[in-house]
């Protein structure tokens, strides 16, 4: 009787959380389909870099080709020891918009991208603010579009969903369930509705009011969070400002990973973080994705009845359905929930349980105490 329960109970949960997640993505606006503008704002764009040799010619090259005038571009180079810097400086003798800020010496108490980020700001007086990171290629209407979209709906933080592309197809395949557990958690649908709790914020593209950014206490009260771009979006909802989400296809795309194993390296680092590094939260996130991602299909088709494998059926139409409806995902990207789902609860374990061990977390070659990361010290 337990099975069967708990089968009813995770049949409907996933078709209503399908049908939940295809109605809000519906509700999301395109920023390909916004007007483009005449009347620029002041913006700057800031980039911090890190031996980013391999990306970071592609990026600035879109970045520095946009259809804005408006702008300078500030690039922070922080301790590179690859080719970024000469790189940079190719750049800078042909883009009179570029600055370069060379980071030498990480300062005490911060991440290196925080503090990065930060001295970009210091560095900067326009009005507007853009923080993206240095593997993203714009086309060049996405900035003017995205500029346009916030001063029209009077906005603080604009945040945007970019396309995700990978030249591993394993990677992409857990891509759809993984976009499936974090729009769940963060609704970007109802980040513009003042009181609810939802909220967006992607390090790919935070454009952020200048003035919202400092009523929020700029990254400086941020600065040992690794996942700094959705505590900026957190903590911009959170004050009370205007958010809102678009979604940036075929306008800012993002090669997030290249491969199975940096997905997995780049969470390890930062999901104990997302549990506000309790170990207690970090053990229900691990609980709650095997139930509801990881074994409900194995589960169901080995040990249940004729009536719970139809039920399974359902849960798997409707999965697919989900990944043929909601692009760049592919169908048979359904196979591969229960092993996403194992790989997701893994990472987030084993991140708290590597943290606890350590006593800490090793960021960019640099190590962060764990009394440091929670602020006693």
């Amino acid at each position: 009787m337990i099975l069967l329960y708990y089968s009813i109970v995770v049949s409907v949960s996933w078709v209503a959380m399908i049908i939940y997640l295809l109605i809000g993505f519906k509700k999301i606006k395109q920023l390909g389909r916004q007007p483009i503008i005449e009347d620029e704002p002041p913006l700057s764009i800031i980039i911090a870099v890190r031996n980013e040799e391999e990306d970071v010619e592609k990026a600035l090259l879109s970045v520095c080709n946009i259809n804005y005038s408006n702008y300078r571009l500030i690039v922070v180079n922080d301790r590179s020891t690859d080719r970024t810097a000469d790189i940079l400086q190719g750049f800078a003798g042909r883009y009179p918009k570029l600055r370069i800020i060379t980071i030498d010496t990480l300062p005490e108490g911060w991440l290196g991208k925080n503090n990065a980020l930060y001295q970009g700001y210091i560095n900067s007086s326009q009005e507007w603010l853009l923080f993206a990171d240095a593997d993203i290629v714009f086309h060049p209407d996405a900035i003017n579009k995205a500029l346009g979209y916030a001063v029209k709906q009077q906005l603080d933080h604009l945040t945007m969903l970019p396309e995700l592309i990978s030249r591993s197809a394993i990677l992409n395949s857990v891509f759809g369930t993984f976009c499936i557990i974090l729009m769940t958690h963060m609704r970007p649908w109802d980040a513009k509705k003042p009181k609810s709790k939802a909220f967006g914020g992607i390090g790919a593209f935070n454009l952020v009011r200048r003035s919202a950014y400092e009523k929020i206490g700029t990254h400086a009260s941020i600065r040992l969070r690794p996942d700094d771009d959705l505590q900026l979006g957190h903590h911009i909802k959170a004050a009370g400002l205007r958010q809102d989400v678009l979604a940036g296809k075929q306008y800012i795309r993002l090669e997030w990973y290249k491969n199975l194993q940096q997905f997995m390296n780049g969470l390890l680092k930062n999901s104990f973080a997302i549990a506000e590094y309790r170990l207690g939260k970090s053990i229900a996130n691990t609980i709650s994705v095997l139930l509801c991602f990881a074994l409900p299909m194995p589960v169901m088709l080995i040990f249940g009845s004729a009536d719970i494998r139809l039920m399974a059926g359902v849960v798997f139409l409707f999965q697919v359905i989900y990944m043929v409806v909601v692009p760049p995902n592919k169908w048979w990207y359904a196979f591969m929930v229960s092993f996403a789902g194992f790989l997701v609860a893994y990472i987030t374990i084993k991140s708290a349980l590597v943290t606890l061990a350590q006593g800490g977390i090793y960021w960019r070659d640099s190590f962060y105490p764990l009394a440091m990361l929670k602020g006693k010290k």
